[in-house]
Order: C-alpha cells, then structure tokens, then sequence
C-alpha cells in the first residue's frame, strides 16, 4: 500500500483557525498567530515569564500592568480560571503570549476556560507563536515594546509605529493601580498554608501602602498576626503617624519606580518611626528613600525560579529560590549609613535585598508569598512581625 502526502486547505468547515492575529515588535519582527480572549489592539511592553504555574496570579498581578506577558511554559489553560486565585480585581496585563491554548480544561476547581475569562475582562491574547523565539529575542535585544492586533486594517507598519512610540520609563503606573480609599484586610492564608504563621499570637497594627498589591501578600501579613489598614499610595506619611502603626508595608506595584517621587517622600517621613518592610516596587521605593537610585534591567525578572543568595547570613550560605516580577533593580552605591545589601541575585549579582538594623528597615526584590513560585522567602513575613511585636 503507498502512502501518499495531502495538503488540506482551510476552509470554513475545517477544524484549523485561520491567523487572524499579529504581534509586531519595535525592532520590526511580526509574528503571526491565532487570536483569543478580546478582539482589538493593544499597545504595551513585552516580557517573559518563566513561571510553569499559576497564570492565572500571572494575569491578575498588577505589577504587569503596561506589559504584555509572553509565557515560556508551552500550554497555557490547563487549568481554567477561578475567582480564588485572583490576586487583585481584574486581569491589569495588556495582553497574553502564549504557544498553545488549551484545547481542554481539567480542574475540578475550573469556573471558566481563559478565552472566556480574558474576553470578558476585554483583554487579548494569542497563540500559536513561537515563544521561544521571543524570548530569545528579548534576551539579546533588552525589553521590547510590542502591538497586538485582529485588526485587519491595520498594516504592519502602523502597528510598528504604535510600538515604537510606547515607552514604559518615566510613567506613573501606580496611581492607575492601587485603591481609591483606605480599608481593612481580614482574610488569612488557606489553612494547609499556615505552616509557619502564628495568627494567634500577639497581634500588630500594620499600614500597608498599596502599589498594586497582591491578595496573598495581604493574606501571608494577617496570617502572621497582622491587623491591616490598606491606604492609596499617595496616602500622606502624617496620616499614617497619626494611626500610631506598630509598622508600614511598601507592596509591589507596576511602572518605573522613580516616577513616583510622592511615594519616596512619604517613605523618607516614617523611616527610623515604624519597622518598614518593602516588596518588589516597595523595596525600590525605600532604597530610593534611604538615599539610593533605581536604573532599567536588560529584560527584567519574571518567574518562580530565580535564585537569591543571603550575604549577611553569618555562619551559613543560604539561598533562596524566590519569584520575581520586576524590571528595575535598586542602585546601592549612593545608599550610606548601616544600610546594607542582604540578598544579590545570582543570575546577574543584581541587588535583590536591603536592610538597615538601625532604622529598623529592610526591602527584598522578590516575592516572598509566592502564588505562583516557592515558599522559600516566606520567613521575610515573620522577621517583619517579630520587628514590629519588638
């Protein structure tokens, strides 16, 4: 029996999609895929995660918002969406890239399949492209923005000036993120996740700033034994003295740190009055505050796999393999005093921690809650706990 080779055409009654979605990059490559979720154009800086898990905390972080997420794990969809792993109140990303969606959904906590999730949070997506071209690509070249689009209308080359005229740096991306008005946060972590907290422990007042925080990091805080007052991230630093905190947390947030001076004032007012902890921008913002400067990473870091060694450990060579979402880093050569750097990233021996004993401070440029990532950094939660009970 021969064996003969048929070319199948697409036609309307054909399983295959057409490629009726286009990704065009600023250094003026396109990429051709298939559209999910909403339908439109998009405009906004591309980055990769490497993370195998959690896309759905992916989405919902608002420190992407401005950014396109262009995942490295081949099969994204797996698992459907739930409003349990949302880490904010909508997806803040501006677009997804992904290789392959899902054809099926297998998790018995599933309430809808992504296309649908992103097409009602009116966010785009497509697949079918070669992510790991992409992220070759932003590895030599440094972050690129980028245009997404199912307009057909649109030539390549306007796509191209849309991406060419998108800039990141210098943008405020706080003040479009974090809450309106003050309020309390009750929730705790999931009991099989309350391994290391001490909830029933003495209990701490704690102000937290919101730059986009994340609902687990909130979650980890109370879990920890702490009463927590969310406040906008302008909210002024004598208001939050007046509240006679036992301490102040700087979360994560979105856009270039140095854009947000009003935050680094009020930083400046309560180092040295409260315990500080700052994560991811919170850790940027206090090293501004303590005298530091922040400069653009290559392409950033984005994932559950980042190793992070302890330099002030004594005795021990500790290290942690922590999440990351970030793209700027903190410059620590202007930064005085006993301020000191207390984690280096070993991948390119950026600053990933520091730390002041004096002011009773410290800041660490990864994500010690996880969702999505490791447990490793949890203990950062306790040590802030134990500074504020002290």
């Amino acid at each position: 029996m021969s064996l003969a080779l048929r070319v199948y055409a697409a036609s309307s009654s054909s399983p295959f999609k057409p490629l009726d979605a286009r990704l065009v990059l600023a250094d003026g490559s396109v990429w051709k895929g298939t559209a999910f979720g909403a339908r439109g154009t998009a405009t906004g800086e591309v980055v990769f995660n490497t993370s195998l898990t959690g896309y759905q905390e992916i989405l919902t972080d608002p420190s992407y918002a401005g950014q396109f997420v262009s995942f490295t794990c081949p099969h994204i969809g797996n698992v459907g969406t739930n409003t349990d792993d949302e880490e904010s109140t909508k997806v803040h990303l501006g677009a997804t890239i992904i290789h392959e969606l899902s054809p099926m959904v297998s998790n018995h906590r599933n309430q809808k399949d992504l296309d649908t999730y992103l097409k009602e949070q009116n966010v785009l997506g497509i697949e079918g492209v070669d992510t790991r071209a992409i992220t070759l690509r932003l590895r030599e070249t440094g972050c690129l923005n980028g245009t997404i689009s199912t307009d057909d209308s649109l030539s390549d080359d306007e796509l191209l000036e849309m991406a060419k005229s998108f800039d990141i740096e210098g943008k405020d991306l706080i003040s479009t993120v974090t809450t309106a008005e003050p309020y309390e946060w009750k929730d705790s972590t999931d009991e099989e996740w309350e391994f290391a907290g001490d909830g029933g422990a003495q209990r701490v007042k704690v102000v937290a700033y919101d730059f986009g925080v994340k609902r687990n990091i909130l979650r980890r805080l109370a879990s920890y034994g702490c009463d927590i007052t969310v406040v906008p991230a302008s909210f002024p630093a004598d208001e939050v003295i007046a509240m006679n905190p036992d301490g102040v947390f700087l979360s994560n947030g979105p856009g270039d740190p140095s854009a947000v001076p009003y935050a680094v004032e009020n930083t400046k007012k309560l180092v040295g009055k409260y315990p500080i902890f700052g994560i991811c921008m919170g850790h940027q913002v206090l090293g501004q505050a303590l005298g530091g400067s922040t400069y653009k990473l290559k392409f950033g870091h984005h994932g559950g796999n980042h190793p992070c060694k302890n330099i002030i450990a004594e005795g021990i060579q500790q290290v942690e393999i922590t999440a990351q979402n970030h793209n700027f880093a903190v410059d620590v050569s202007a930064i005085g005093g006993d301020v000191m750097t207390s984690h280096i990233n070993l991948n390119d021996q950026s600053c990933a921690g520091i730390e002041s004993a004096e002011k009773q401070c410290f800041g660490i440029q990864y994500h010690p809650e996880a969702s999505p990532g490791p447990h490793d950094a949890d203990p950062a939660f306790k040590k802030f706990v134990d500074m504020c009970r002290a």
